[in-house]
């Protein structure tokens, strides 16, 4: 809900209880818990009217008020940073990373510092001025904990060729996926339409008041108890896609504590140890492999990034649970 430039945040049961800075960070996009912690301190949040401490716990049934102009004002440095990136390839049109998981691609508010731009920008100045700030070069992006293969570009002719090729769904881009629960078919896809949830901003849903058309091919690389191997060939490009209609089909991805959690994989496993004996640091997707035409020959290029070792770890962890 939005009056005069203000987004009001309702408590529900569910969330009372919790600290205000968390709840802001939860509901508004691009805004990290320390920058909403800023926000309340500097009095652009309320709550019924009254200003409150970042630590307050909210309670069901309080109205909070958040200037939106506060967030979207806020300037957001671009400062390179000496970074370890896993390069690929590189050339003077582009550069392909392996990026690690936990990784922030660019900066938001609050979260200026250790993103992939400010490494890309240290290794290459050359990208300063490429594309949109704050993603200069950046064409494409995986979410924090998502780990694997990502192209940036070095110059403007590089940037509208690959822009216009992920939007004409010319680039194929294939994931790799630890779900929950066993999946019974050999392969499937999946078309359900995405859009951004009806109360959460920083969620997607296949049930939106605004939502477009979402395709996701996949095929079983190893079954396990109580989970499978996925690879997740994505049609479409939409924001959290693999993750959003994963749990549509009831299999979420492990570790996803968004769109899964431990609730759903009490649901899913209700007489099995796997919830108890496996300890799942992230949400287990990776950007195995991207194809493209070369942004200046034309040539096709396709480049993977190799299973990281929590994931690698988790697998032989799934390969020994019992019945």
């Amino acid at each position: 809900m939005f009056y005069k430039g203000d987004c009001i945040i309702l408590v529900n049961e569910h969330e009372s209880g919790k600290r205000l800075d968390t709840i802001i960070a939860y509901h508004i996009s691009n805004c990290s818990r320390s920058f909403s912690a800023c926000l309340i301190r500097k009095e652009k949040i309320l709550v019924q009217g009254k200003v409150k401490k970042p630590g307050y716990r909210v309670k069901t049934g309080d109205n909070i008020s958040v200037s939106i102009s506060s967030i979207d004002s806020e300037p957001i440095l671009l400062k390179p940073e000496p970074l370890d990136i896993d390069i690929l390839y590189e050339d003077k049109h582009i550069i392909v990373i392996n990026k690690e998981p936990g990784l922030v691609v660019h900066p938001a508010p609050g979260h200026n510092k250790g993103t992939l731009v400010n490494g890309l920008l240290h290794h290459c100045p050359e990208l300063a001025g490429i594309g949109e700030k704050p993603r200069p070069g950046i064409v494409h992006r995986l979410d924090k904990d998502t780990s694997g293969t990502l192209v940036a570009v070095k110059n403007n002719a590089a940037y509208i060729n690959l822009a216009a090729q992920f939007k004409s769904r010319k680039i194929k881009k294939l994931y790799l996926a630890l779900v929950f629960g066993v999946v019974q078919s050999e392969s499937g896809s999946i078309s359900l339409p995405i859009g951004r949830h009806v109360s959460n901003r920083k969620k997607m849903s296949t049930v939106s008041r605004k939502s477009r058309s979402a395709e996701t091919l996949w095929k079983v690389i190893e079954r396990f108890n109580g989970a499978t191997f996925l690879e997740c060939d994505l049609k479409t490009g939409r924001t959290h896609q693999i993750r959003v209609h994963c749990a549509a089909i009831n299999h979420p991805v492990l570790g996803d504590q968004i769109y899964g959690g431990k609730k759903a994989a009490k649901k899913l496993l209700p007489k099995n140890r796997l919830n108890k004996i496996i300890s799942v640091p992230r949400q287990m997707l990776h950007a195995w492999r991207l194809e493209f035409a070369h942004p200046a020959t034309g040539d096709t290029m396709f480049f993977e990034s190799p299973v990281p070792q929590d994931m690698k770890k988790l697998i032989e962890t799934l390969r020994h649970v019992d019945n």
